[in-house]
């Protein structure tokens, strides 16, 4: 295993590369505001993230990465465009898998211009990819925008079009809810029993919803009852396009094939055949780069289009080498109402010296 001196000169490596590509270099303060965070991800993020309060600044985290500050920090003055490094470790809880790094070094490249999207993905991945060197890794994409813009295209209402785009980056709860908006399984017991009145609303009122709430949730759910079942031949496109699994320069084909049936993704698919231009002309190989429609959709809930990953192909037990992507809507929701397209990926030292050998 690498010492943390090894790894914290590997860091220093990498920023410098990545400073030479134009970045300015950045340090987030370690302790980040929990609210930002909750407000994001909601409660989930207790589970993978130290929690600790403060007499002064109230509920606090040890930062699990680096992209929410790095982005707070732009969307309150930074320059157009703009380009930043960091190094500097991260803290993830680990609750199932002890031998899973609980603290661990991160090095991140960050882009925020206006002019060409595409370029700016491209310039990211190859930047990454570089860092490697020789060793031998292998990448993966994919681009969570297609299925968002399937989502927002379907012929059902506006609340199960916001279920299904909330847990996007939840494979099976998305699943469940397509198989039961399009009739194919019931409805939660406890949801029927609540419609059919079983459940009292002179009942005490126990937690933090008001009477008032309830009803109004009562009334949504009478409401989604009500609502028609999606079409099978929607719900079989979008099994389909999450079945796509293929070289990039082969799944814009089947992509395209599915755009004459899914209108509603054909600018979404037009974003990935610009950005295999892009990566084409800088020098990466897209008949052998493998694109997969559902990739990133566990693991990057902040990213709403391109999403990437390399992995050592020597050691596939271990977690991703470098992952990345595209998060455009997290500038708006941090904005204020400013927004800008934005594009990174981070980089572990520790695991890359682990497959070298150190």
């Amino acid at each position: 295993m690498p010492t943390r001196a090894q790894t914290n000169a590997r860091a220093a490596e990498l920023r410098a590369r990545f400073e030479a590509a134009g970045a300015q270099p950045v340090e987030p303060p370690i302790l980040q505001p929990a609210g930002t965070l909750l407000d994001l991800y909601g409660e989930d993020i207790r589970a993978r993230a130290y929690v600790t309060s403060d007499a002064l600044r109230g509920e606090q985290m040890l930062r699990p990465d680096f992209t929410v500050p790095v982005v707070q920090m732009h969307m309150q003055g930074g320059a157009e465009p703009a380009r930043y490094t960091y190094a500097g470790e991260v803290f993830r809880r680990q609750e199932e898998d002890e031998d899973r790094a609980s603290e661990y070094v991160q090095v991140g490249y960050e882009v925020f211009e206006r002019a060409d999207p595409a370029a700016s993905d491209a310039e990211v991945f190859a930047l990454i990819a570089a860092g490697f060197g020789d060793l031998p890794v292998r990448a993966m994409t994919g681009d969570i925008g297609v299925l968002m813009a399937v989502v927002d295209g379907l012929a059902t209402t506006e609340m199960r079009k916001a279920a299904l785009r909330r847990h996007i980056w939840r494979p099976r709860r998305f699943r469940a809810l397509l198989e039961m908006y399009a009739g194919r399984t019931p409805p939660p017991p406890q949801r029927d029993a609540l419609l059919a009145g079983q459940v009292s609303s002179d009942a005490p009122l126990v937690g933090l919803r008001s009477q008032r709430e309830i009803d109004a949730r009562i009334a949504v759910l009478r409401a989604d009852r009500e609502a028609p079942a999606l079409a099978d031949r929607e719900v079989a496109l979008i099994e389909a396009l999450l079945d796509i699994a293929a070289p990039l320069s082969e799944a814009i084909g089947m992509l395209e094939d599915l755009a004459v049936d899914l209108p509603a993704i054909e600018a979404a698919v037009g974003r990935v055949k610009a950005r295999a231009q892009a990566l084409e002309a800088r020098d990466v190989d897209v008949s052998t780069l493998m694109f997969e429609a559902s990739y990133g959709r566990s693991s990057m809930e902040y990213y709403d289009g391109f999403v990437f990953g390399f992995r050592a192909e020597a050691r596939p037990d271990l977690p991703p080498l470098a992952t990345g992507g595209r998060y455009d809507a997290l500038t708006r929701r941090l904005g204020g109402g400013a927004e800008i397209p934005a594009v990174g990926g981070v980089m572990r030292p520790g695991l890359i010296l682990e497959v070298e050998g150190c």
